[in-house]
């Protein structure tokens, strides 16, 4: 597939610089407040842990207004000279350059690949731009495991607040790991690292016109690599502190085309997924550590007024979909009390199996089916907090992996389902 064109004025940085070992690419839209220090960080980290090699930050910005793109021009980079005393690293390039294509942070990874690309760069890595945790070592971590040639993708591990990341929690660890059978905790983490001939292969594949563009390319490109078997492991990153969001906010964006990506991945992969059975661990970089967290604000009632709305207006709709013992499993938590509502491990993982089916077999629109999922998703969300609500943090990890392993355990009905589809 073509590669947009890339602005003039870089085309011309492109050829100054010639190459490059090591490329980290920043995607940004509206990040003042906070991309001068996840640039400062990861000049600071290219220096400290890789002296000597040639690299470039590349800043892909999506039409900032906020002077986000002039913040990272004009950011005071550190004198990599002091930080390593004995062993001074040439200057860091810097590329700010908007993207082209469908707004979202795909279309931003879209030109970071073909920067990569150009300069043939060994190894890459992406950060968000609205983390203020972030330091330099993120980047030995994410880097280090492809330079020193053990991996060819790097998924962050973060310490996060028992309610971030629901999506991930939820569906998309549980379905991936299920699918794929490798336990890679946050596969939507957002920083990852990966080598410039990975960079490539995700370049040539002709998503960039599809919600991949979008919210989809984390997820895309984690069960690419997976699926297309190449060397992954994870990095403990710490704590994640970011512009979080309550799990009951208005994520239907965001959640349609992460679930959506990973649905169409399915019909993409399915000669892989269909034949894994179980999970293993992947290797582990960087020292798993209790670090603290920010609180999150959650809404349950409103998540489960919606979830009760959506039995009322979306009954007959979902009836296509789902099975009547799920249904009524469905009408059951909903008219529990509000503090009783609860959706079970294993209702929950065939919900999601049999969305994966009327999404294959086509029996609503892409777009409906994936919006009449979202009162589901916030009923077992509401589910989760409730029952989690004083639980710390190593009986809420352990209770997302028993929703793990019960996707695990509901697979085969998927894939007997699967096969029977027309």
């Amino acid at each position: 597939m073509s590669a947009a064109p890339l602005p003039e004025a870089v085309e011309g940085q492109l050829a100054e610089i010639g190459r490059a070992d090591l490329l980290v690419g920043i995607p940004s839209y509206n990040n003042a407040q906070t991309i001068g220090h996840v640039v400062r960080a990861a000049a600071a980290g290219l220096g400290k842990y890789f002296p000597g090699a040639k690299a470039v930050i590349v800043n892909s910005d999506g039409g900032s207004t906020d002077g986000t793109r002039e913040i990272v021009a004009g950011a005071d980079l550190p004198d990599l000279a002091t930080v390593l005393v004995s062993h001074p690293a040439p200057a860091i390039a810097r590329l700010v350059t908007p993207y082209h294509g469908i707004p979202g942070k795909g279309s931003a990874f879209r030109t970071i690949f073909q920067i990569a690309d150009t300069l043939d760069a060994r190894a890459c890595a992406v950060v968000d731009s609205d983390l203020r945790s972030i330091t330099p070592a993120w980047f030995e971590l994410l880097l280090r495991p492809i330079v020193d040639g053990h991996a060819d993708y790097v998924a962050p591990l973060y310490h996060r607040h028992k309610f971030d990341g629901t999506i991930t929690n939820g569906i998309v660890y549980p379905l991936t790991r299920a699918l794929y059978g490798k336990r890679i905790r946050q596969p939507i983490g957002g920083e990852f690292g990966f080598s410039g001939d990975l960079a490539r292969v995700f370049l040539a594949k002709p998503v960039w016109e599809t919600d991949v563009a979008r919210f989809g390319i984390d997820i895309w490109m984690t069960t690419t690599a997976v699926a297309e078997g190449c060397h992954v492991c994870q990095a403990y990153l710490g704590a994640k502190i970011h512009d979080a969001k309550d799990p009951g906010g208005d994520l239907a964006a965001m959640m349609t085309q992460v679930v959506g990506s990973c649905l169409d991945l399915m019909e993409v992969y399915e000669p892989v997924w269909a034949s894994v059975q179980g999970s293993e661990a992947v290797p582990l970089f960087g020292f798993p550590r209790a670090v603290g967290v920010e609180p999150i604000r959650v809404n349950v009632d409103r998540m489960i007024a919606v979830f009760v709305q959506g039995l009322k207006d979306l009954w007959e709709l979902w009836e296509k979909v789902l099975p009547a013992a799920l249904l009524g499993g469905l009408r059951d938590a909903a008219s529990a009390s509000a503090v009783a509502c609860r959706l079970p491990d294993a209702l929950w993982a065939e919900v999601v199996y049999r969305f994966a089916l009327a999404h294959h077999r086509k029996l609503l629109p892409h777009e409906h089916l994936l919006r009449s999922f979202i009162p589901l998703y916030l009923g077992r969300t509401a589910s989760f907090v409730l029952e989690m609500w004083a639980a710390g943090p190593e009986e809420v990890e352990a209770r997302i992996e028993a929703l793990a392993l019960t996707f695990e355990e509901t697979k085969p009905l998927l894939v007997t389902e699967w096969r029977r589809s027309p």
